[in-house]
C-alpha cells in the first residue's frame, strides 16, 4: 500500500504543478503537466513502480558497496594493473621486434619500396612529359 501512497503523493504534486503550468506558462505546458501527472498512477498500476524502487534500491547497495568495500577497492586496482599490463605488453612487442639487414631495397620496409618505386615513376613520366614538349619545340 506505501507504492500507492506514493503514487498518489506524486500525482497531487504534479496536478499543482499542471494547476500552476495553466495559469503561468498556458495551455500546452498545462497538458504536459497533466500527462506527467498521470505516470505515477500509471506506473503504480501497472508494477512498474515497485520495479523502479527494487532498481534504486539495488543500485544504492551496489554503491555503497563500491565504497566502503576494501575487497572491492582491491578488484578495481588489480584491474587497473591487468589492463597497464596487457597495454604494457602491447608496446614491448611492438619496440621488440628485431630491424631487419639493410643489404638491399628488398630489406627496406614496404612503405619505403613503395616511395622509391613511386619517385622512380614519377621520374620515367616526368622525363617522358619533357621528351614530348622537346619534339613539340616547347622548352
Amino acid at each position: 500500500m506505501s507504492w500507492g501512497a506514493l503514487a498518489l503523493s506524486l500525482s497531487v504534486v504534479g496536478g499543482i504543478y499542471t494547476w500552476w503550468a495553466l495559469r503561468h506558462r498556458g495551455m500546452v505546458a498545462a497538458v504536459r503537466g497533466a500527462g506527467l501527472t498521470l505516470l505515477p498512477i500509471a506506473a503504480w498500476l501497472t508494477g512498474l513502480l515497485q520495479v523502479f524502487g527494487e532498481i534504486g534500491d539495488s543500485l544504492s547497495n551496489w554503491l555503497a558497496r563500491l565504497v566502503f568495500s576494501p575487497s572491492t577497492w582491491l578488484g578495481i586496482i588489480i584491474g587497473f594493473v591487468a589492463i597497464v599490463l596487457i597495454g604494457g605488453a602491447r608496446a614491448l612487442g611492438r619496440r621488440g621486434k628485431p630491424e631487419a639487414a639493410a643489404t638491399g631495397p628488398t630489406s627496406a620496409p614496404k612503405s619505403v619500396r613503395a616511395t622509391q618505386s613511386n619517385d622512380q615513376l614519377i621520374d620515367d613520366e616526368m622525363a617522358e612529359i619533357q621528351a614530348i614538349l622537346k619534339k613539340r619545340g616547347i622548352s
